[in-house]
Parts: C-alpha cells; sequence; structure tokens
C-alpha cells in the first residue's frame, strides 16, 4: 500500500440514518499517525470557555496552558452543536460523540411523566453510595442543580449510547484501566461510561466516593486515601492571591456587588475556608481552587496503584476539573477570583503532566483538553459597560403571568403546565386530552403568551422539534440536535442573549450558563503529548469530534451513537 494516499483516506461510515462520519478530503501521509498511546489521558475543566486560558497566559508558568499552546494542536474555534449548554450534556457529549438527541442527557435535570418527579441525570436507587456518611445532605449541598436528586445512588444508565471508554474497554477484553474522576458526580460517571470506573468528592465527608455499580467495596489504596483525610488540610486555611495583584487585569474588580458570599466565604480576598466542622467547609474548597487539587491528587493516587500505562494495552483516565465552574457562577467569569483560579489551574496542570511525564512518559500519553460548555458574562458587568443583558425570574415564570391568558383560551390556566424547569416547559397531557384539546395548538398558544415575557428570545415547541418543521437557522438546527421526545419537554424556552436565570433553585448566581449562545457553546479543543507537533487550527470543529478521533487513534469502533467528524490534523505533521 501507498504511503502517501490522497483525497479522502479515511472515511468511517456510521449508519444512524442521518449520514456518515468522515474525515475532511485532505492529503494524508499514512507514516505520520499518531503512535497507539499507553494511556489517554482525558482532561475538561468544567466552564471553561474557549478564550479564558488565552487571556491570562501572561501571567501563566510553563509546563501547563503554555505546555498545551506550544506542544498541542489547539483547535481555536471549537463549538458545541446542541442548545442546552450544561455539565452532563457536555460532558456526555465530549463522552459519546453523539448528540443530545442521541445520547438522551439532555439536561442535568429533566421531568419524568410517569412518576411526576424532576430526575437528575445520573441518580440510580438501585446503586447506593458505598460510603453511608458521605450519602448526600441537601442541607450542606450548595449546587443547586445536585439537589435536585430524589436518590441518593449513582450509575451511567441514563446514558442511551456507548462511549469512546466503553469502546477501549471491548476492544481490550476488559484488559484496558478506565477511570474518571472529578468533584461532580455527573463529570466523572459520565466519561467512565459503563466500563469503567467513575469516582467523585463528597461535600458532605470531604472523601471521594463512588456507588455499588462500580464496587462491591472500595479498594484498600481508596480507603487508605480518604483516610488521610486531606481536604482537613485547607481548615483555618484560605484561598489567597498567587501573585502580586497589580499584575492582575481584574486588579481593580475584587468586590463587584453581583458576586455571591457563600456562608462568610467572602466576596474578596483572601477567601477563608474557615473550621473543617464547618457546615459548608467541603463545599467551600469546591468553589476555589482547593477542588481542582484535591481531584488532582486523588487522580494521582488512581495512576499509582492501578499501574496505568504501565504495559502496552491503552489505558483511560478523565480528569474532569470542576472549580472552574462553581467560581465562575459565584463570581462571575472577568473577576479577580476567576483569573486567579486561571492560574492556579495552570500550575495544576503542569503539575499533572510532570507527573505523568515521570511516570508513563508523555511520548506515551495522548492528552485531551476541553471543556463541557461555555459561560455569559455576569449582567450586571456587561451592564455597567453599556451593554443589554438581565436576569430572567424562574419563580416568575412557575408562578405563570400567562396563567389567565390561557385560561380565557382553554378554559383552563394552570392546570395546563405540570412543571417548568429551564429550558424545559412540561404540559399535562392528562389534562389537555381530558378538555378534548389539540396539544399542538396548546404548545403553540402557551409560547406565544411566554414570548411576552422579557427577556425571552424563543419558545420552540415540541411538536415542531419532533416533526422537523422549523425554518432553517443555527438556532432551531441546535435546539433539533437537543430534542429526545422521552426526556425533553413540551417547550424550549430560550433566553436571549446575555440574559439568563440567576435564582436557580434558589441559589442567586453571579453568572450562569446553558443557552446556545456562542458564548456558552464555545471551549477549547487541545491535543497534546505523543510526538504531536505545537499548531493553531481555526477551522469550525466541535467537542463531539473528539471521541470519533480518539476510536481511530486506538483502534476501537467508532462510539455507537457518535456522529462526529474524524479531527485530520492529528493525524498530519
Amino acid at each position: 500500500m501507498e504511503n502517501k494516499i490522497k483525497s479522502v483516506v479515511l472515511i468511517v461510515f456510521v449508519f444512524l440514518g442521518t449520514g456518515c462520519v468522515s474525515t475532511d478530503e485532505r492529503q494524508f501521509d499514512a507514516n505520520s499517525v499518531i503512535k497507539k498511546p499507553k494511556l489517554v489521558l482525558q482532561i475538561t475543566v468544567d466552564q471553561l470557555r474557549g478564550d479564558m486560558p488565552t487571556r491570562y497566559m501572561k501571567n501563566m508558568g510553563e509546563g501547563g496552558f503554555r505546555y498545551l499552546q506550544e506542544k498541542g494542536i489547539w483547535y481555536a474555534n471549537a463549538h458545541y452543536g446542541h442548545s442546552n449548554t450544561e455539565t452532563v450534556v457536555g460532558h456526555t457529549t465530549l463522552a459519546t460523540g453523539a448528540d443530545p438527541s442521541e445520547h438522551g442527557m439532555i439536561s442535568n435535570v429533566w421531568f419524568d411523566r410517569v412518576t411526576g418527579k424532576l430526575v437528575y441525570n445520573i441518580e440510580d436507587k438501585n446503586y447506593s453510595i458505598l460510603s453511608p456518611n458521605a450519602n448526600i445532605s441537601k442541607s450542606n449541598e450548595v449546587d443547586p442543580t445536585q439537589r435536585m436528586a430524589t436518590a441518593d445512588g449513582r450509575s451511567p444508565a441514563n446514558i442511551l449510547v456507548s462511549t469512546f471508554s466503553d469502546e477501549l474497554a471491548l476492544q481490550s477484553n476488559g484488559k484496558a484501566k478506565i477511570f474518571a474522576v472529578s468533584v461532580k458526580d455527573r463529570g466523572a460517571v459520565t466519561m467512565a461510561g459503563q466500563s469503567g470506573k467513575a469516582f467523585w468528592f463528597s461535600k458532605k465527608s470531604g472523601e471521594f466516593i463512588t456507588s455499588s455499580y462500580y464496587y462491591d467495596a472500595y479498594p484498600n489504596w481508596v480507603n487508605a486515601w480518604n483516610q488521610q483525610k486531606k481536604s482537613q488540610k485547607y481548615a483555618n486555611t484560605a484561598w489567597s492571591l498567587l501573585k502580586d495583584k497589580s499584575t492582575y487585569t481584574f486588579a481593580n474588580s475584587d468586590d463587584n456587588a453581583w458576586e455571591v458570599d457563600i456562608d462568610g466565604f467572602g466576596r474578596t480576598f483572601p477567601h477563608n475556608y474557615q473550621s473543617a466542622d464547618g457546615k459548608y467547609f467541603n463545599s467551600l474548597l469546591t468553589f476555589s481552587p482547593a477542588g481542582d487539587e484535591l481531584t488532582l491528587d486523588f487522580a494521582k493516587a488512581i495512576v499509582d496503584n492501578e499501574r496505568l500505562g504501565e504495559d502496552n494495552i491503552t489505558d483511560y483516565l478523565s480528569i474532569s476539573f470542576s472549580s472552574t465552574d462553581y467560581i465562575g457562577h459565584f463570581f462571575g467569569p472577568s473577576s479577580l477570583e476567576a483569573e486567579d483560579n486561571m492560574l492556579r489551574l495552570d500550575r495544576t496542570l503542569a503539575n499533572l503532566f510532570a507527573y505523568i511525564d515521570k511516570k508513563i512518559g508523555l511520548e506515551n500519553t495522548l492528552i485531551i483538553l476541553s471543556a463541557d460548555h461555555g459561560v455569559a458574562e455576569a449582567s450586571a458587568f456587561l451592564q455597567a459597560k453599556g451593554i443589554d443583558a438581565g436576569y430572567v425570574s424562574v419563580d416568575k415564570l412557575n408562578k405563570g403571568p400567562y396563567f389567565p391568558a390561557l385560561k380565557k383560551k382553554f378554559g383552563v390556566g394552570k392546570s395546563l403546565v405540570r412543571k417548568y424547569f429551564p429550558p424545559h416547559l412540561y404540559l399535562d397531557h392528562k389534562v389537555i386530552r381530558n378538555k378534548g384539546l389539540s396539544l399542538v395548538e396548546v404548545e403553540h398558544a402557551v409560547a406565544d403568551e411566554l414570548m411576552k415575557i422579557d427577556g425571552i428570545a424563543r419558545v420552540v415547541s415540541g411538536s415542531d422539534l419532533r416533526n422537523n418543521s422549523l425554518p432553517l437557522s443555527a438556532l432551531n438546527n441546535a435546539a433539533i440536535r437537543n430534542y429526545h421526545k422521552q426526556r425533553s419537554g413540551d417547550l424550549l424556552v430560550l433566553f436571549k442573549t446575555n440574559y439568563y436565570a440567576n435564582d436557580f433553585g434558589g441559589k442567586i448566581l453571579a453568572a450562569n450558563h446553558g443557552s446556545p449562545w456562542r458564548y456558552d457553546t464555545f471551549v477549547p479543543i487541545i491535543f497534546a503529548g505523543g510526538h504531536l507537533q505545537g499548531r493553531k487550527i481555526t477551522r469550525r470543529v466541535e467537542p463531539k469530534d473528539v471521541a470519533s478521533t480518539l476510536a481511530i487513534i486506538t483502534g476501537t469502533k467508532i462510539p455507537s451513537g457518535s456522529s462526529g467528524t474524524v479531527m485530520f490534523e492529528i493525524f498530519n505533521r
């Protein structure tokens, strides 16, 4: 076979009824294909908008983001193609290469019409947490999404297609070691898939925990790590600035009215963690770079004790760093806290890469860094600069200023709506049937009324999504790719650009995400390690392209729901 293969050299057909997956029609050098790695290290930084790493590069050291910039293939125009840019949606898209319409994780929370309850994406009463003292406590859980869970158990059962890690396990007949770790349970479970092992941080106990889906009992090394109570080393200390304050872009923005003070953590540096027995002590750690530092320490324990990368079978380690997301929510992405966190994340990455280089060798490791979504700027921050922005009250929408109009039109108002939970509104199909009403007519009538509320840009009906009857547009296409008949609402409510809900789950947020606007879809995608040579790629790509590309590199099957395109630059020098 010739070494130089021109035109289409790598065509991977995935018969999903929607087309195929293929590389671009470019020249491909068969001799330059990246070698099969000993370790695939997939890093996901929660809420890392695509501009944030380079925004603060001037103050970053060597070995972290600067290493990725100089040695990695950096895709600078990567955007998610779905409408609901939330944590579980982005993580699962990265893991599976599929749209939410296929993988099923359409939202952090959705409404189950059968049970009449909200469902937290990975909750599963059949698989309990192995540490009884670490079960979720709503009294000290600040994450408004996780507070929606009604069961303590966790599993990947709600993911409807295979992940790349699943395919790696199948290819090796279970010999590949597959692990995922994160502060957030949904940041770990999604990436581990059905075949790997997932660990996440308990804000109740300060331990890394898992469920009976993965183990009958903790491995000894996990017990040993937890017994060291490493989170308590932060007790009575504080998160202080890493560098001289005058060197920061946001040096003069350390006390903004829109920032959120959780349990005395404060709006200005230093942020005190307080005592280890404080109600929110472990939560405060995750609202700072300490959460990522603990995640890294546990990830190192995985590599050491599970002996990742020590043989010729490719292993997989996913690390999802969550602190950027919490800090962005409570302080905003353009804050002194967010800036200092980026510098500390850079140091955490440098620490990780140096450790992997020593243990396995970066030449034997394929690194992929991306994010699950971006983030909007704090509305008040934009308003101060003369830009239209604002908040939309979830409570107001739930109380239904549109109910009187529906009552007048249909003879029934409030009872037409079962639940509104952003971005979905669920109608009561039983009431509609009993009244002899048309579901399509009710959907469109409710949509018309919702459009009168300030801050709402578009309301898309489920019938239009199901029937693919929407006009061609980027927003409509994003909504279609996020729609799942059994889990999505009857109406998808999209806010205006720079508008979002800031009272989500009873918690006030400085900034939020979840929209199809560019600031929320924009993330970095970086491949590094092996013998890759650094360069910047500006063509439009999507995070769902990552799973297909990893499959080609490692020789696995493409994940079952993937519709991503192979990123051909990885294979060319």
